[in-house]
């Protein structure tokens, strides 16, 4: 599977992974870093966090607590600071952070049982302040990837939100078939000019097709795109607040069709003309590149869909208010839920 794109960006995980926040209470500052980051990774970027802090509401067995959070978590984050390396590394005292020493024993077991799933698992993560010198020397992170966070933003946590997606910015293509080496002949990219092109039948997808899934924020109508009016397409726009703030729309190819090709783009009549809208294509469940569009600057898509049985389109804006709840007391208080206007204009098939 190929594609052509006027605007890319890295893409994003359909799924929030359960992750764990192991650190040490070094001071109370450290310790309200690690809520903000946590705060932070759970409210703007989706990730289900399990931190200490927001389970201390009734007495609890915390070894209990520590033990099914390691073991049901997807991912460890372990949160690099002078007082956990002490702990973790053992030269501290045995009465001296008792909860981050029992936690990183554990972690170190599960690396001597399986490492490489483990190092996979157990992410190493630097604070802003905080130096790799102070990752705990059995997460070997002068030879391992280590996760600098530079600041409290989708840019600044984009490297750690890819590893817990899964998702590379930058995916190896596919193979093309093994051809070997040739002498005495040259290949050329080019047709003999007696060769026609080959025609491509066009249908729009919205007629062609209906949908397997639709996100409940979806509509089919037409969207103006930067001037220009596209009669069938496929709209992300919620009243109040969203359904579903990613609100997915799939379609059976049949394994019928060349090629899919659409423009993306942020609705001329947008209330927030500010806002950024993310588009992302699954070809037979597999992520492609994220696209990233601002108001009036579209971007138009193309993709080989050759021998393709599934098509899912996400269209999202990243700082939509997720909760009605919340988003209803912002809209008490004066507060914006940040609601999509976002749309794929005319989408198309070839076959």
């Amino acid at each position: 599977m190929s594609t052509e794109l006027d605007s890319a960006d890295p893409p994003a995980s359909d799924s929030a992974p359960r992750v764990f926040v192991s650190y040490s209470h070094d001071s109370p500052e450290h310790k309200e870093l690690v809520r903000e980051f946590s705060t932070f990774l759970r409210s703007e970027a989706g990730v289900d966090v399990r931190l200490d802090v927001w389970d201390d509401k009734e007495r609890l067995d915390w070894s209990l607590w520590a033990i099914e959070q390691l073991t049901e978590a997807d991912f460890v984050l372990v949160i690099a600071s002078p007082a956990y390396k002490r702990r973790a590394d053992g030269t501290a005292a045995a009465d001296e952070g008792r909860g981050a020493q029992f936690e990183a024993a554990i972690i170190r077991d599960g690396i001597t049982r399986d490492r490489p799933r483990e190092t996979r698992r157990i992410l190493p993560v630097i604070l802003p302040g905080r130096s790799v010198d102070e990752v705990p020397v059995f997460l070997t992170a002068h030879s391992t990837t280590r996760y600098e966070i530079s600041e409290f933003t989708t840019e600044g946590v984009n490297d750690l939100l890819a590893a817990l997606s899964g998702v590379t910015e930058h995916p190896a293509p596919p193979r093309g078939t093994w051809v070997g080496p040739r002498f005495g002949t040259r290949r050329t990219e080019t047709q003999p000019a007696d060769v026609a092109p080959r025609k491509r039948k066009a249908r729009l997808l919205t007629d062609a097709l209906d949908p397997i899934t639709r996100g409940p924020d979806l509509q089919i109508t037409g969207a103006d795109l930067n001037g220009i009016h596209y009669g069938n397409s496929i709209v992300h726009r919620c009243a109040n607040f969203c359904g579903d703030p990613r609100s997915p729309i799939e379609y059976n190819l049949r394994r019928s069709f060349h090629e899919f090709e659409t423009l993306v783009g942020i609705l001329d009549d947008a209330v927030d003309a500010r806002q950024i809208g993310y588009f992302q294509v699954f070809l037979d469940g597999e992520a492609q590149k994220q696209v990233e569009v601002t108001y009036g600057e579209p971007a138009r898509i193309r993709y080989d869909v050759s021998d393709v049985l599934r098509l899912r389109l996400v269209a999202y804006r990243p700082d939509t208010v997720a909760n009605p709840m919340l988003a209803g007391l912002g809209a008490a208080v004066g507060r914006p839920s940040k609601l999509p206007a976002l749309a794929w204009g005319n989408p198309t098939l070839f076959a």
